[in-house]
């Protein structure tokens, strides 16, 4: 017998992408410079998206999709300090009008990852002034593009960045230091609640979140594995928030994985080694209530270059987003990560997160089947099971 989900008039459904990512030609930041000595892996032309925006929206609105959500490059924006390319904004703001013109809803994010050269050689997010200088490149992105969106992230993944930047030494700038993680945690916070106040001071009508990347932590009854348990869950998925939801509208929710302190059972995996738990998003959105914020899930997906599990993976996330909106979680949008394949930071080009494959020479689109799947869903707002 089919069950059939339904989901309110309102309800997004799109997919994300990221500046760095997918738009290529970006030689100005961080993780450019670190690409030249070897550290990480070049990201080159991408996907070619700077370019060809207009087409990648095309295929989107050919899947059923009204909302997408992009991310700006601030080193295009600001390449020197205090210098600030207006070419480069109207570039953003046709990007965005474009969105507009398909009836495509933007969701934009002002940082993901990447920094500009000048700001990095500067400390980054270390320096004691970086809260300020975050929110004046904020702001003057704010002042011209107002008018082309209203739901804003100020940034993506804060805890993810810090800890692979200065604590794991796999990302820009390649540290190792518990003390220097700490402070830059706080100086994160420092900067979405300044860039917050900024945004509100231009257009107070705007919705803007932070971008949290939560996990579904889960342990046995063993006491050590109980404190990890706890430590985890309060310092990754809570400690941000704490410190900053008063200074948001709603919160983005990121999903991935489970951990499992003690034993635990197998489960099918994904191309990056990682379980494949859709339930967790549930109980992710479950913690999320506490803060009673509306909530978009702004990235949930998986790198599955055979498309093996990719539409069961996604009906199965959309039934448990469905139950957990049952039990009063206020969620008003899925945007599944990522429309088209692109550059996985350490991974460069090896992982296919996408719903629509990119052919690394030609830079061709093809449709994988899974999205045609969540085609159906999104065209007809609910999610049907056999």
């Amino acid at each position: 017998m089919k069950k059939f989900y339904q989901f309110p008039d309102w309800f997004l459904w799109g997919a994300s992408g990221a500046s760095y990512q997918v738009e290529g030609g970006i030689y100005n930041n961080d993780w450019a410079f670190w690409a030249e000595k070897g550290k990480v892996p070049p990201a080159g032309e991408s996907t070619d998206h700077y370019h060809r925006y207009e087409e990648d929206f095309d295929l989107a609105k050919s899947l059923g999709q009204n909302a997408q959500r992009i991310s700006i490059e601030w080193s295009r924006i600001e390449p020197e300090e205090g210098k600030f390319d207006e070419k480069e904004i109207e570039h953003y703001k046709q990007v965005l009008i474009s969105l507009q013109k398909r009836g495509l809803v933007p969701f934009v994010t002002l940082w993901h990852f990447t920094l500009p050269l000048w700001f990095a050689k500067k400390g980054g997010f270390e320096n004691p002034d970086a809260p300020k200088l975050f929110a004046r490149y904020v702001a003057h992105v704010l002042s011209y593009l107002k008018w082309h969106c209203k739901n804003w992230s100020t940034m993506n993944e804060p805890m993810v960045w810090a800890s692979a930047g200065y604590l794991q030494k796999q990302w820009p700038p390649f540290k190792m230091n518990p003390l220097t993680y700490v402070h830059v945690v706080h100086n994160l916070i420092r900067s979405h609640n300044l860039a917050y106040k900024e945004i509100k001071k231009i257009d107070k009508n705007c919705d803007v979140s932070v971008v949290k990347h939560n996990i579904y932590f889960k342990t046995d009854l063993k006491p050590w594995n109980v404190l990890m348990y706890w430590f985890a869950k309060w310092w990754w998925n809570h400690y941000f928030l704490q410190r900053t939801f008063f200074n948001t509208d709603s919160l983005g929710l990121n999903y991935y994985f489970q951990q499992q302190f003690g034993k635990s059972k197998k489960f099918d995996q994904n191309d990056m080694g990682w379980d494949l738990v859709p339930e967790g998003i549930y109980h992710a959105l479950k913690e999320l209530k506490i803060y009673n914020k509306p909530i978009y899930i702004t990235e949930a997906g998986l790198a599955d270059s055979k498309d093996k599990f990719r539409g069961t993976y996604i009906k199965s996330l959309i039934y448990w987003i469905h139950q957990a909106m049952t039990e009063g979680c206020d969620v008003r949008g899925y945007l599944y990560w990522s429309l088209l394949d692109n550059f996985e930071w350490s991974q460069g080009y090896a992982e296919d997160f996408g719903l629509i494959h990119v052919d690394d020479k030609t830079k061709v689109r093809t449709i994988r089947p899974s999205a045609y799947e969540y085609k159906k869903i999104c065209e007809d707002n609910a999610l049907e099971i056999e």
